[in-house]
């Protein structure tokens, strides 16, 4: 008889799942027993929390996902808070080891003045907001006229097309009603988006950019004075594909007519920010502006202050300059890198040594960089070492799979299964349908998790 691993993972998104899977499918030494606990009553974390609905290619991801849950040989306990709900010693009892899977949620912070003034938005919230997490607000104040977006990767391409575009453009998306009823009341005339750097040093992709100039019934207004190239970055188009295509795209959008839309989204390059401006418009003082620096190529690659400042009138602020991991309870935390300090999936301690049955895998372990095949490699990476470190494994006192269970009933925890989440997906699935859409969100945490229970009555 194999000897027995339980594990537990903390974390039901691409890089839970992914650890998951690789581990199930390559281990043959030993019988393996995996339960993923999630914060949220639904799986797959940032694919379904974290990016714009009207990313068709998301929908491959999440199928890839579905079925590896849907094997069966893996369960999921939905609705469970670690160091809430469930604490390290409870993993120690029950599991073997622990893989921490938690991601990166929060935005990093901006260190310029006036960041902090009412109408200056972490994108974070905002893509949470879009997206119908249960756990923020249900109304966004879409107040502004003129908007500016700070950063010039993937997450402020998605901010500044959902500002740009069009309500109406996105019903055919799962977007909940009441994200399509603010998007509707939405004033927006003009997006600005902002990047320090010039536009060969960009950090977004080929596909999210062109996504980007097929929004109906708005302009993309670029600024020759963005586009004069040093050798650097001349070099960078002519060897790397991807700054080439973005280039091409980029070039193809300034030679377009402008004028004709209702809505406007600017391209800066070259501009970084040093301050968010604000003035008093009778009920306290809010974000009225954006100063910029204008920046020069510095020959390698990088770029240099010019003195040159500019202020742009804005009435709010997007800063979407990356996300930043949140500590867990009793877990290490390296507050500057926002991750759990690790080698190689292996969680460190003091010293630093290698702390027994600790392990992470995602943006928790290296920070929020890469794409789903550098998450993949990152979670074989992990999986390897758990494999290798049999010696330094918990002895759990009830490794029982009915013992975890009988632990959250007992603790009254309202915890939902993968039979429950099929549920809920077949209703939000049922509710688009009725509206000719492919899905609509259930949004408030309590009617997720009694849809997942089908309980009746459930609010409409």
């Amino acid at each position: 008889m194999r000897p027995k691993l339980r594990l537990a993972i903390v974390g039901a998104g691409p890089a839970g799942i992914y650890a998951a899977d690789i581990l199930l499918k390559t281990e043959k030494k030993f019988d393996v027993s995996i339960d993923l606990f999630e914060r949220l009553p639904a799986p797959y974390g940032l694919v379904r929390y974290g990016v714009a609905p009207d990313h068709p290619r998301i929908k491959g991801i999440i199928n890839a996902l579905r079925d590896v849950l849907d094997r069966g040989d893996i369960r999921i306990f939905g609705n469970v808070d670690f160091g809430r709900d469930i604490t390290l010693a409870d993993l120690k009892k029950h599991y073997n080891a622990v893989i921490f899977a938690t991601g990166a949620i929060r935005d990093a912070n901006l260190d310029i003045p006036g960041i902090d003034l009412p109408g200056s938005y972490g994108a974070a919230d905002f893509v949470n907001w879009f997206d119908g997490h249960p756990d923020v607000p249900r109304t966004w104040p879409l107040e502004a006229k003129q908007v500016a977006v700070i950063g010039n990767g993937n997450v402020a391409l998605d901010v500044s097309r959902m500002l740009a575009k069009h309500a109406d453009d996105l019903l055919p998306t799962e977007i909940p009603a009441n994200v399509y009823e603010g998007l509707k009341a939405s004033p927006v005339t003009d997006v600005h988006v902002f990047g320090r750097r010039g536009p060969a040093q960009v950090r977004f992709t080929p596909l999210e950019l062109r996504e980007l100039g097929e929004v109906h019934d708005v302009d993309m207004v670029l600024y020759d004075e963005d586009f004069e190239m040093d050798p650097a970055s001349q070099a960078a188009i002519e060897t790397n594909k991807q700054v080439m295509v973005i280039n091409r795209v980029l070039n193809q959008w300034r030679a377009r007519p402008t004028g004709a839309a209702s809505r406007r989204l600017h391209l800066h390059f070259h501009s970084r920010p040093v301050e968010v401006l604000g003035a008093d418009d009778g009920t306290g003082t809010r974000v009225a502006g954006l100063r910029i620096e204008r920046t020069r190529p510095d020959g390698a690659g990088g770029v240099v202050g010019t003195g040159e400042y500019r202020d742009y009138p804005v009435q709010a602020v997007y800063r979407a300059v990356g996300y930043f991991g949140s500590p867990l309870s009793e877990i290490p935390f390296d507050e500057r890198h926002g991750v759990i300090p690790n080698y190689e999936g292996r969680v460190l301690g003091d010293g630093p040594h290698p702390l027994p049955g600790l392990y992470a895998t995602g943006w928790i372990k290296r920070g929020p960089v890469g794409l789903i095949g550098h998450t993949k490699s990152d979670a074989m990476e992990t999986v390897q070492h758990l494999i290798n470190d049999q010696a330094d494994w918990w002895t759990p006192e009830s490794p029982e799979e009915d013992s975890v269970v009988a632990l959250l009933e007992e603790r009254g925890i309202d915890f939902t299964n993968l039979d429950g989440w099929h549920a809920l997906d077949q209703h939000e699935l049922a509710l688009g349908e009725a509206e000719g859409r492919v899905r609509v969100k259930v949004v408030p945490r309590e009617e997720m998790v009694a849809v997942s229970k089908r309980r009746a009555p459930v609010p409409s």
